[in-house]
């Protein structure tokens, strides 16, 4: 995104009397959308009040969460909010919010171990690596058969060089899960 903060800079959000907000980076209008886009995109931003210039940053967060879950991309279980709420006034308010970050941290770090170790065990996995063989000999075959698939002088074409790394992954899931299938068709 265009607004993305510059070495730890923070994006300044104005919110005017009529509930517009306005990025100060980009001089535009911007949504709760936006917002949401750029928490996901981990863009540092604040919001405050045009006016009085209080930080609304927190009820602005609150509000798309609230809006996420009213569209139907509920996260947060019932009984969740519940505890949440019976939270407020208990003695134990204060050490909430450092327990959430904690376990919100310790959730995320756990989330892309599980990635790594799934990458790393797709392509460690013999059979990964005999279909990405197969791919690389069906290509090869393709490419022998349809005139002009190499560029002059012989090398490959700019479309025939092995894609990035993320789309081989792809790629090998897809025909992980074709493989999968038969197996699972011989095995009746």
């Amino acid at each position: 995104m265009a607004n993305q903060a510059k070495d730890g800079d923070t994006v300044i959000i104005k919110k005017y009397a009529n509930r517009r907000l306005y990025n100060t980076r980009t001089s535009s209008y911007i949504t709760l959308d936006h917002l949401a886009q750029m928490v996901k995109e981990n863009v540092e931003f604040k919001v405050i009040d045009a006016k009085s210039g209080a930080d609304l940053t927190h009820s602005i967060l609150t509000q798309i969460i609230m809006e996420e879950e009213a569209a139907g991309e509920q996260m947060l279980p019932t009984n969740f909010l519940r505890q949440l709420i019976a939270m407020y006034g208990n003695s134990m308010q204060a050490l909430l919010p450092g327990y959430l970050e904690a376990s919100m941290e310790h959730f995320r770090e756990n989330q892309n171990k599980l990635r790594k170790a799934i990458e790393d065990s797709i392509g460690a996995n013999p059979l990964a690596q005999i279909a990405q063989r197969n791919m690389e000999m069906f290509k090869a075959a393709a490419a022998a058969f349809v005139p002009g698939a190499t560029a002059a002088g012989g090398a490959p074409r700019e479309d025939d060089k092995p894609a990035s790394g993320d789309s081989e992954l792809s790629e090998l899931r897809k025909q992980m899960a074709e493989m999968q299938k038969k197996l699972e068709q011989l095995g009746k």
